[in-house]
Parts: C-alpha cells; sequence; structure tokens
C-alpha cells in the first residue's frame, strides 16, 4: 500500500519551515522559550536592532508562531503553541546540536519583566529588605 500525503497537507508544512529557515527567527522563539518577552528585551538579549527584530517577529506573528499582550507601553510575545520548541529541541538533536531554552533577565532592558526578576534576585525575600530597613 502506497503512503500518499496531499499537496494541501504538504504546503502549510513547507510554508512552517520557510518561516523558521531564518536563523535570528530561530534565536526570537529561544528567546522567548516558554515565557513571554518585549521587543526591548529582545534587543538586549540578541544584540539586533529594534526594526530588525520588528520585521522578523511580523513573519513570525504572520504564520501564527507568536501571540501578543500589552501592558502600558509594552508589548510582550508569547509562544502561540510551545511544542514549536520541541520541534526546534527535534532538529538540533538530529544535528547534533544543544537548543537551549530559557528565559533570562538582561541588565540593559528596562522591561518590568526583567525589572522584576532583578529585584528578586537582589532580595529573594521582600520581608528580610523590610526588616533591614526597620532595624
Amino acid at each position: 500500500m502506497m503512503n500518499i500525503i496531499s499537496h494541501t497537507a504538504t504546503v502549510p508544512i513547507s510554508a512552517l519551515f520557510q518561516t523558521l529557515g531564518v536563523a535570528p527567527r530561530l534565536e526570537i522563539l529561544l528567546a522567548i522559550g516558554a515565557g513571554e518577552a518585549c521587543v526591548c528585551h529582545l534587543e538586549a538579549a540578541l544584540g539586533y536592532r529594534q526594526a530588525f527584530i520588528s520585521q522578523h517577529l511580523m513573519a513570525l506573528r504572520e504564520a501564527n508562531l507568536l501571540e501578543t499582550r500589552r501592558e502600558g507601553r509594552f508589548v510582550y510575545y508569547r509562544l502561540a503553541d510551545r511544542r514549536i520548541l520541541d520541534v526546534l529541541a527535534q532538529a538540533g538533536a538530529l544535528l547534533g546540536q544543544a537548543v537551549a531554552v530559557q528565559f533570562s533577565p538582561v541588565a540593559a532592558c528596562e522591561c518590568p519583566n526583567c525589572a522584576t526578576t532583578k529585584v528578586a534576585r537582589l532580595c529573594p525575600d521582600p520581608l528580610i529588605g523590610e526588616q533591614e530597613r526597620v532595624a
């Protein structure tokens, strides 16, 4: 029996891999990881200019790989389906490359996500900070 794959099934898969075939887009997806990130975070973390990142974010959104939410002046991007990280990890494994996915606060980023994480690292227990100020 012959396994026949229809053209309607291969075209969207091809489009997905075409979108993923640009290295900075993979870097963006991995930088976002299982969390969310704003453009300023991606700019600081990846070292690309804002306009360059925005163009790639637009392509990833048009491919339905990213979703957004606005909070004040920040627009946060998150993966529409986290299974894309599994696809990237499998591709890396196929090539013998480790694929690291992890949100890391960036000193140069002023977004609330990075600021909150930085403050938590400086003073993990807010009550300790209060006790020290009172004493």
